[in-house]
């Protein structure tokens, strides 16, 4: 047998050691979405010992992202076409070393350098891990895989914060880097003896022009929305980064259109299947990372507690989404509910779950653990569906390329939700407030009232703009779940269809 056929032949056959494997990559993913959130904590010494200033701790967070969104279908089809295990060892070798630099940084401009490098590593193993669990496991247990897959991702954000605060309780900044290197040696050892190679049997011609383009495009839009909230949204400065990023976007789509070897073949969103996967990929995303943007502010500002013990409130959702996903009973779901069906309970339930927090959260935590633990069960549900909808509408030699579609729409609905619900926010907070103290912040508004009176009606305009911008995000992921489902079933029936004629 060839290699190439033995190559193909992998994205069909089960693996004998795949639980194993899914493990390794689950372990180097949790590393690297970690990394998104870890640094948060370390803002305060940063400053100190590095004297850092705040567009220079802006830029140590915003580099990782940045780099690492910008790149993902760029490293999607690079892994397709190079072969995606030499994809996943390339990702823990950048990632490693970019740790370690980092880690042992002494001054800012070499640690935003580092980060932007653990940007690229990122990339790479975002889109090689899901692509591998596609190529490992058969249609029986890929669901339950991409539940476990999904779980990772959800856990990485929210325990990030909580182990930054642990490391610097015992040990300087760097420790939040070094961590990560003997992380990555485990799982560079476990990926280069199980992980078994796998890339494209068709050999397309590299699409350098496609690669740069989109790179471009998503890394201005990403900028774009990243700064947003600092720069104003009206600002010349958002205006001119998102501007160019939807040029080079819209180039590439037709230039995608145009030549014989795509990197993303747009014929895809012809496929009622892959369109409302996205559908619901995006407002999944919107609702969770707008919504914990939204809770951190809750729990901190209206209902006063600290950062850490914010975050430890924050975790019911993270635990609840593990819980569901161990157990296998998400994956279990699937096939008795249906795609559509279980992409809509799922959505429905993370509405409902926004909704409990907008209306019985506003004063105490017992309402909002409610809603917690509600959306939870609706990521657990709707998450992996999606996922799987995605990876299955598209072709097994291109899976790759649906893993870095899957996470750069993750992190385009978490900007979205960041943006749109914050505006709703600031909307609302601003119409609340006393005329005399303008549409500021809630630090700065709390500071220019006069008296306590003044003080709780600033405070209750803070409180209700949340409740606007959380029901809003409510609505938004119904909408958006019904939509989906109803692609879904479509799709389905134009299959059925098909196949009886």
């Amino acid at each position: 047998m060839t290699a190439t056929a033995a190559e193909h032949d992998s994205v069909t056959t089960p693996h004998p050691q795949r639980w194993v494997i899914l493990g390794v990559i689950c372990l180097a993913e949790l590393t690297v979405l970690l990394d998104n959130t870890v640094l948060n904590v370390a803002i305060p010494s940063l400053t100190r010992d590095l004297h850092a200033s705040t567009a220079d701790i802006q830029w140590m967070i915003n580099a990782y992202s940045l780099v690492q969104s910008g790149l993902l279908l760029t490293a999607g089809s690079s892994a397709d076409r190079y072969g995606r295990k030499k994809m996943l060892i390339a990702g823990l070798a950048l990632f490693g070393a970019g740790s370690l630099v980092a880690g042992l940084a002494q001054s800012t401009a070499q640690l935003i350098a580092a980060r932007a490098g653990m940007g690229v590593g990122g990339a790479l193993l975002m889109t090689t891990t899901l692509a591998v669990v596609v190529q490992i496991f058969d249609d029986t247990e890929r669901v339950r895989a991409i539940g476990l897959w999904s779980t990772v991702n959800s856990l990485g954000f929210a325990v990030g914060p909580l182990i930054g605060g642990v490391l610097l309780d015992h040990f300087w900044w760097g420790a939040i880097f070094l961590i990560n290197i003997p992380v990555a040696v485990v799982a560079l050892f476990a990926v280069v003896t199980l992980v078994p190679e796998s890339k494209n049997p068709s050999g397309d011609r590299p699409d350098l022009l496609g690669a740069l383009l989109s790179t471009v495009g998503m890394t201005a839009v990403v900028y774009a929305i990243i700064s947003g909230p600092d720069h104003g949204w009206a600002s010349t400065h958002v205006a001119v980064s998102a501007g160019v990023g939807l040029v080079f976007l819209a180039v590439f789509v037709a230039w995608e259109l145009h030549i014989p070897f795509p990197m993303l073949d747009m014929h895809f969103f012809r496929n009622q299947r892959f369109v409302g996967a996205v559908a619901g990929a995006i407002l999944v995303a919107f609702g969770m990372g707008g919504s914990l943007f939204l809770l951190t502010q809750h729990l901190q500002f209206v209902l006063g507690y600290g950062p850490l013990a914010a975050g430890l409130r924050t975790a019911p959702m993270a635990l609840t989404i593990v819980v569901l996903n161990l157990t296998g009973l998400s994956a279990r779901l699937l096939p008795r509910l249906g795609t559509p069906a279980t992409i809509a309970t799922g959505m429905a339930a993370l509405a409902a779950g926004l909704a409990a927090i907008a209306l019985l959260g506003g004063d105490s935590y017992p309402g909002m653990l409610l809603g917690l633990v509600v959306m939870g069960a609706g990521i657990a549900f709707a998450m992996p569906a999606m996922a799987n909808a995605i990876m299955s509408a598209i072709p097994p030699e291109k899976a790759g390329v649906g893993a870095g579609v899957n996470g750069t729409l993750a992190e385009f609905g978490n900007g979205l939700g960041v943006a749109v619900l914050g505006a709703v926010l600031n909307s609302r907070f601003a119409g609340l407030l006393p005329a005399a103290l303008g549409a500021a912040s809630l630090p700065a508004a709390l500071a220019a009232a006069d008296g306590p009176g003044e003080r709780g009606r600033v405070a209750d305009a803070f409180a209700s703009g949340l409740q606007t911008s959380q029901l809003v995000g409510a609505a938004a992921v119904l909408a958006g779940g019904l939509l989906a489902a109803v692609l879904l079933r479509r799709a389905e029936r134009a299959d059925v269809r098909v196949a009886a004629a």
